[in-house]
This record gives structure tokens, sequence and C-alpha cells, in this order.
């Protein structure tokens, strides 16, 4: 059952209509020039701000994992990936799967 009253922008089923593909003529918008003087600017001198070419704090060294701490990845639950540090982890990680 269609629709008795309605726009012309939408679709029996209630769905918006697209708008036509043909490209309409848009209107070009003039720049308006206004007549106001331009604010007033009182001369004063211009000091430059100091060279920023010393830095604050020292540059910070690149971490990166060793490969030291973690002895490898236990499975806790289901897909729970966790690491373990020490053979107690490992044995702790066993016990609690069962």
């Amino acid at each position: 059952m269609g629709m008795i009253y309605g726009s012309n922008n939408y679709t029996a089923d209630g769905r918006r209509k697209k708008k036509s593909s043909t490209k309409r003529a848009r209107s070009v918008i003039k720049r308006v020039s206004s007549n106001a003087p331009e604010p007033y600017r009182r001369q004063t001198s211009e000091y430059r701000s100091a060279p920023d070419t010393t830095g604050v704090a020292p540059r910070l060294h690149t971490m990166y994992y060793t490969g030291t701490l973690v002895k490898g990845i236990g499975t806790m639950h289901k897909s729970n990936a966790v690491p373990v540090i020490n053979e107690e982890e490992m044995k702790d990680l066993a016990r609690m799967r069962r």
C-alpha cells in the first residue's frame, strides 16, 4: 500500500530519492568590497624573540627489548596469551589450566 499524501523527494517505501544526475548551474557569489577604513595601528618597533637553538633536554635513547626477562608465552584461559617470567609462573599457569 502506497502513501496517499507525501513528498516527491521520497519513494513509496519511505526511502529518500536521489537527486537528478544533471548538474544545475550554480550562482556565482561576488565579493563585496567594504568602505570601512583600515583599523589604526600605531608605529612600534618590533623586537625579535630569542633564538631557539638550544634544546631543553637531551635526546632519549631508543628503548628496545633485550630478551632476557621473559622466558616464553603461556596460555592461561582459552587464547589469553600471558608472558612467563620464571619457572614459578610456568608451574602456576599449568595448575590453573586444569
